[in-house]
């Protein structure tokens, strides 16, 4: 009676586990990315502050720095295209120099798994502090899921780029200024992203 009593109880459960991983695989829409790039547009107000600030903005190779744009290259990560979640990679990075004070941000990475952010590797005179929320980000209105890559690309434009407040915090520490502030407007980015082409694309 034991016996049978576990085998009725086991069908159901079964039959449910196998009907949960069914789900969960279908549901799966997650891509490698292959590289890419995202460009951030300054904004004159901030540049105007760190001019103000006697702050000098500069560039970890091999992002560069051109008429008000910075480009850092996208290296890796990976995007899930029915949710948009996703943590992208990018090497390069910024620096903001004033006196014989230098400070690196580095290593940025796209992170919307939570409230989308860009964290950084932040060093003050060569000396690591860690990974830090360096800017906050609003993502553009109009976007509809999925996801739908063309030509194994996806491209997101228009995307608000603010200093986090953490970010803030730390600059006006290690200035020794009170400047800064979280919500302050950085810029607007675009973000191209690309995905591994399949074999079907490549004969195409």
């Amino acid at each position: 009676m034991r016996i049978t009593s576990r085998l009725s109880l086991a069908a159901p459960i079964v039959a449910l586990a196998m009907l949960v991983s069914a789900n969960i695989a279908s549901a799966q829409n997650t891509e490698t990315i292959d590289g890419g790039r995202t460009t951030v547009t300054l904004a004159s107000d901030f540049v105007s502050a760190l001019g103000i600030l006697g702050v000098t903005p500069g560039t970890v190779g091999p992002t560069e720095l051109y008429n008000g744009r910075v480009n850092f290259p996208v290296t890796g990560g990976a995007i899930d295209l029915d949710t948009a979640v996703s943590q992208i990679l990018h090497s390069g990075g910024l620096t903001l120099t004033a006196g014989q004070t230098k400070v690196t941000l580095q290593s940025f990475i796209i992170d919307t798994t939570g409230a989308p952010v860009i964290t950084g590797l932040v060093s003050v005179n060569g000396k690591l502090l860690g990974r830090l929320p360096i800017f906050d980000l609003a993502l553009p209105g109009g976007i509809t899921l999925p996801l739908d890559p063309h030509h194994g690309r996806i491209i997101i434009r228009g995307v608000g780029v603010t200093l986090d407040s953490t970010a803030a915090g730390a600059l006006n520490s290690v200035f020794n200024v009170s400047a800064f502030q979280g919500g302050f407007g950085i810029g607007t980015a675009k973000v191209i992203i690309n995905l591994p082409v399949s074999d079907d694309e490549d004969e195409d």
